[in-house]
């Protein structure tokens, strides 16, 4: 099941890459989907079949995998919305530091003193890697749904760690981060609506008028 693991771990990575590099919001939507939905097989492919594993399974298909994307997705079709509005720093350049930032996961997870049993594993570089990159989706896009997109990766990443420890950390705090990542979504999908009602628009730099 290692392999199968690390195999999941790489396509997390990669989805991680589409999400940088695509201006289509429905299609880094779905990919943030089958990212969860990826994350969802983790726990049972990393520590097998118990019920611990099949809970937090179970909840993270449902809410990263369906609930949430779908909420998006429902979201983008009355707004009439299908590109974003250009990123603060453009596609490439955004991709290039993707790769420097999972470049820099990698050989950071190198000097950390891991126990013997997760040296050389994905787990502690695809968790980095993947929180960095939701902070840069946060940070260089203009459009509310992408910011909300980075949220989400972000909060992967943190799924990721999660999931190394998830024999040694109580079913509660788990199901405490996936609480707090619905909740957080539903707020930004208010201020999302509210800013399309006050401006027709998704670009937060609009907000900028609300100075003074």
């Amino acid at each position: 099941m290692y392999g199968v693991t690390n195999l999941l771990l790489i396509a997390v990575i990669l989805i991680n890459f589409f999400t940088l590099g695509s201006s289509r919001l429905n299609s880094c939507i779905r990919a943030v989907a089958a990212q969860g939905a990826l994350l969802a097989l983790i726990p049972l492919a990393a520590h097998g079949l118990t019920f611990h594993t099949v809970v937090l399974g179970v909840g993270a298909f449902a809410l990263k995998g369906v609930l949430i994307p779908w909420v998006l997705l429902r979201a983008l079709r009355q707004m009439r919305l299908r590109r974003e509005s250009g990123p603060l720093i453009g596609y490439i350049p955004t991709m290039v530091l993707g790769a420097l930032i999972t470049s820099a996961a990698f050989i950071f997870a190198d000097f950390l003193p891991l126990r013997p049993e997760h040296r050389g594993g994905l787990f502690i570089p695809t968790s980095l890697a993947t929180l960095f990159v939701g902070f840069l989706l946060l940070m260089t896009r203009r459009d509310a749904v992408s910011q909300v997109l980075g949220y989400l990766v972000l909060e992967n990443g943190i799924f990721v760690f999660g999931t190394l420890l998830a024999e040694a950390m109580p079913l509660m705090v788990e199901a405490g981060v996936l609480l707090d990542l619905l909740v957080g979504v539903f707020i930004m999908g208010i201020v999302m609506d509210q800013i399309q009602r006050e401006f027709s628009t998704l670009n937060t730099e609009r907000l900028s008028a609300l100075k003074g």
